[in-house]
Formats: structure tokens, C-alpha cells, sequence
């Protein structure tokens, strides 16, 4: 029996200029956390990062983004889909208006929630009839989150789908399958690898967000008060504190992106 050993790819040549940039650009990324790393109290450490609010804020992080993140998947798989597999006219401008957080300052995206969801807002003025009321609450901490993370899971999905094509969705159609079917058996499993990774950008993105969170919630201990609020008011009060905090931020969101990227590549396998 002949064996055919798969081709195996020829290292890609590069040209000897290009690694000076990308160690300049990687140095820009390491160097401040290997600087922040230096300026911890490691002996204080643990006293630092368990205090009451510092706890709080983290738990509260922690819920609000895993919120926030359920949130992008249901509204952001339909508009990924919807951006991928559809034409007509304004769709660039619809894309566009979808995108427009990524590029826009929270601060702004914060103005613009609390101007639709506040108290006089477009829709918070009907909802305070019915006695809810959504800003400065910890339902407006998972709003301002979502708002700011929705683009990261569309645009990841969004190239997953164009990246993967239709021609399996069109071999299940030309086969009888309904277009439900099609999405539920066919699509969403093509793209599940983008999936993920759009899930984890946003959970990484809301779990960092401060600016609309700040403007639209303010920031009340244990309701809208989340890590990063508590690691800009620790900044003026306790440095090492904020510092201390910093680094519980960077090693969650680390240890998430490992965790989820190592579980997407043995499924893959």
C-alpha cells in the first residue's frame, strides 16, 4: 500500500527588517506590564486585593461581563449573520452604524445611553411610568458593557462567515434543509472557532470598560462600581492598591482568553 504523507508547508521567508518593528511593537505591549509588575507590594499584595470593595468590585465585574457576554451572542450572532449573508442597499451604512462603538469614545457611548435610557431618556421616561428605572443601576453597568462590546463579537463573526463561504449552506438547501436548519446544523458549527473568539473579545472588552460605565452608572460600591471604577478611585487614594488591582485584572482576563483559546483548539483537533 502507498502511503501519501501530506505536504508539509515550507517555512515562510521573511525579510530581516520586518522583526525590528514587531520586537519595537512588542517591547511597547510587555515593557509597561513588566514595569507595573516591578511596582507591586508583594508583601501587601494579598491584603490589597481582599479588601471588601476591592471583592465586590470583582465579583461585580465578573457577573456584569458574563451578562453583557450572553447579551452579544444573542443580538450579535443574528447581526453577524444578517452583515454576512445579506445584500441590500444601505448595508455599508448599517455596518457602519453597527460598528460605530468601536471607534466612538465610551465616554460618548455613555452620554448616548443615559440620553435613551435615563430618567428624561427617549425610552427611560416610559419605563420610569412603569417605576423601572435602568440608569445608575446595576442593570446599566450590563447595557453600557454590551453597548461597547457588541461590535468586537459582530466583527469576529462577521469574518468567520465570509472566511467559510456558502457553498455547504448551499449544498443543505439544494438537499431540502430549511433555512433554520441550515443556520442551527451548518453555519453556526462552521463558525464556531469565530464564535468563541468574539465571545472572549467581548467578555475581555466589557470586563475593562469604564468610561460609558462611569457616565451611565456612576459608580455606587457593590451596585455599578466595577473593577475598573475601583481601580481609578484606589489611584488617588492607595496607589499600590490600584496597582495590586490592575494585575488581578490582567491575570482574569488572561487566564479566561487561555482557557477558552485551549478548549476551541482541543475541540478543533
Amino acid at each position: 500500500m502507498i502511503r501519501i504523507r501530506p505536504a508539509v508547508r515550507a517555512p515562510l521567508g521573511l525579510p530581516v527588517w520586518i522583526y525590528l518593528p514587531a520586537v519595537i511593537g512588542g517591547a511597547f505591549v510587555i515593557v509597561p506590564l513588566l514595569a507595573m509588575l516591578q511596582t507591586v507590594q508583594w508583601s501587601q499584595f494579598w491584603q490589597l486585593v481582599t479588601s471588601e470593595s476591592s471583592v465586590a468590585a470583582l465579583k461585580l465585574s465578573l457577573k456584569t461581563a458574563a451578562m453583557s457576554t450572553m447579551l452579544c451572542i444573542l443580538f450579535g450572532v443574528p447581526m453577524a449573520v444578517v452583515l454576512a449573508r445579506s445584500s441590500f442597499r444601505g448595508l455599508s451604512v448599517l455596518r457602519s452604524l453597527i460598528l460605530l462603538p468601536l471607534v466612538l469614545p465610551p465616554v460618548v457611548g455613555g452620554i448616548a445611553l443615559l440620553y435613551t435610557f435615563g430618567r428624561k431618556g427617549l425610552i427611560g421616561e416610559q419605563l420610569e411610568v412603569l417605576g423601572i428605572q435602568i440608569a445608575f443601576s446595576t442593570t446599566a453597568v450590563v447595557l453600557a458593557q454590551t453597548f461597547v462590546a457588541l461590535p468586537f463579537l459582530v466583527v469576529s463573526l462577521e469574518g468567520a462567515l465570509r472566511t467559510a463561504g456558502t457553498r455547504y449552506e448551499a449544498v443543505a438547501s439544494t438537499l431540502g434543509a430549511r433555512p433554520t436548519t441550515v443556520l442551527r446544523r451548518v453555519t453556526l458549527p462552521l463558525v464556531l472557532p469565530g464564535l468563541v473568539s468574539g465571545a472572549v473579545l467581548a467578555f475581555a472588552r466589557a470586563l475593562g470598560e469604564f468610561g460609558a460605565t462611569l457616565t451611565f452608572a456612576g459608580s455606587l460600591q457593590g451596585v455599578t462600581r466595577t473593577l475598573p471604577l475601583e481601580i481609578y478611585l484606589q489611584r488617588e487614594s492607595d496607589p499600590d492598591a490600584a496597582v495590586a488591582l490592575s494585575l488581578v485584572l490582567i491575570v482574569v482576563a488572561v487566564v479566561i482568553v487561555v482557557a477558552v483559546r485551549g478548549r476551541g483548539s482541543a475541540g478543533s483537533l
